[in-house]
């Protein structure tokens, strides 16, 4: 990286920390972009160019976040399908403590932030779409599916559901006031039933009984 663009970034990760320490303080939808500005020292114009809406302030590593699946079915290994891995990469994520789970400890506060913005809430929803459209584009791509092909939409919406399940309880449990370890143990769990359900493609997942009961 050229000092130029490491000038950039440092500049990048002031404005969105201190806009973070405002959206902490005052929660997301009473700060507005020139609050962040004035914090931060640069001028409106400069955190636009920087970050297009104010949501990209608080998710400014939604990029990443996006990338998270499709990198890991183009990295996955000879023989081994996309639900191994995704299972893996996630399984992977929590033994790391990768910070874009939002498990660290301390994080409470910002997923509370979420929890009581509107704005942030379908932020969430875009960002999971987004997931959905790129992990289908790699899975039609890494397995040369025809354009009319809908596995590779099936396939994505299934995996990405998934993983928005997991993250949603990560979201649950820490906001109950769980411990991080304790969230970890029963978030892998999760992630255990919840690929194990896909590799197995829910064959007798609430089945009814011949009495017309649900199995």
């Amino acid at each position: 990286m050229g000092l130029r663009a490491e000038k950039k970034q440092a500049t990048r990760t002031a404005i969105a920390d201190a806009a973070l320490g405002l959206f902490l303080e005052r929660g997301f939808d009473r700060v507005t972009v020139a609050d962040v500005a004035r914090v931060s020292r640069v001028s409106v114009n400069t955190v636009f160019n920087y970050f297009p809406a104010k949501e990209d302030l608080f998710f400014d590593r939604q990029d990443e976040v996006i990338q998270r699946l499709p990198t890991a079915i183009r990295e996955r290994a000879p023989g081994e399908p996309a639900v191994a891995a995704a299972r893996r990469a996630f399984l992977a994520e929590l033994d790391r403590d990768e910070v874009t789970l939002g498990l660290h400890p301390g994080i409470a506060p910002f997923w509370r932030v979420v929890e009581e913005s509107a704005a942030l809430q379908a932020r969430l929803r875009h960002l999971r779409d987004r997931t959905e459209e790129a992990l289908a584009e790699t899975l039609r791509t890494e397995t040369g599916a025809d354009a009319d092909d809908p596995m590779p939409r099936i396939a994505a919406a299934m995996l990405a559901a998934a993983d928005a399940s997991l993250h949603a309880e990560i979201r649950r449990r820490v906001l109950m006031g769980e411990d991080p370890g304790a969230v970890r143990t029963g978030v892998r769990r999760m992630a255990e039933a919840t690929f194990e359900a896909l590799e197995s493609g829910l064959t007798t997942y609430a089945l009814r009984s011949a009495t017309g009961r649900p199995g």
